[in-house]
């Protein structure tokens, strides 16, 4: 049974070593963390679209004459509170870009040779102690838990979470993409060319609930995404790296 125990040990040791120069996990990782930049990109220059489409809006005018009697309304003032939203949700677009875009770096540094070359040195002594002595000293062990992560952990992390996205948000996210650029659409067509534009009072009351709609759709489809987005870069990353530290402490005890 211990025979068995090593045996295995030894060879998923390999495994790993084998994985760190053939480098799998870091190409479908950096291919992911790449299509979760374009994402994000995406995103941030369709908030950027509707930001510029909101502030339009804002400066138009309605004149209408109720009963006879001439009064403007600037219904692009509703538009306050959706025009703060997306702001922040062109800011939290870009940091989610960098979160990403980082990912990508760390990814390429973790490819080095030289982490590779220092893990296959580190497993290398410890298969030797396992093989000679039956067991490895600690701070062997330690040594070469902690390379493990430092090579595996970025492409298991993106992998993983990339893995969660397919599954459970890929839908959402498109969805509400696609959402948000129509709101954007729908906005344009709702406001007039000119700065003041002369209505009925029934034809405005009509504007206005397109306006209210669009609003709507647009905040619940705004909210979505930013979900998405933080559990994609925020959520996930940290406890898929908490398992995997945590794992690792497991395994040097």
């Amino acid at each position: 049974m211990i025979h068995l125990k090593r045996n295995i040990l030894l060879a998923l040791v390999s495994a790993m070593v084998l994985l760190a120069w053939l480098q799998p996990l870091d190409e479908m990782a950096a291919e992911q963390a790449e299509d979760g930049l374009k994402r994000a990109v995406a995103s941030f220059a369709t908030a950027r679209a509707l930001n510029a489409v909101i502030s339009v809006a804002q400066g138009t005018e309605f004149a209408v004459q109720p009963f006879g009697i001439g009064v403007n309304f600037a219904p692009g003032q509703a538009l306050d509170p959706l025009n703060d939203l997306v702001e922040k949700f062109s800011d939290l677009m870009l940091m989610a870009s960098v979160a990403f875009g980082a990912q990508v770096l760390l990814l390429k540094i973790g490819l080095h040779w030289a982490i590779s070359l220092a893990l296959t040195l580190a497993a290398g002594l410890w298969a030797w102690f396992h093989w000679r002595e039956g067991t490895a000293p600690q701070r062997v062990s330690r040594l070469l838990v902690a390379l493990l992560l430092v090579r595996f952990i970025m492409p298991l992390a993106g992998v993983a979470n990339d893995a969660v996205y397919r599954v459970f948000m890929a839908s959402e996210y498109t969805a509400s993409q696609q959402g948000i650029e129509q709101s954007s659409s729908e906005l344009a067509a709702l406001t007039p060319d000119n700065k003041v534009s002369e209505m009925k009072w029934w034809e405005f009351s009509k504007q206005i609930d397109r306006f209210k709609a669009t609003i709507d759709r647009t905040v619940d489809h705004t909210i979505r995404l930013i979900v998405v987005f933080l559990i994609q870069t925020l959520v996930l990353p940290l406890a898929m790296f908490w398992i995997l530290l945590r794992s690792g402490r497991l395994l040097t005890r």
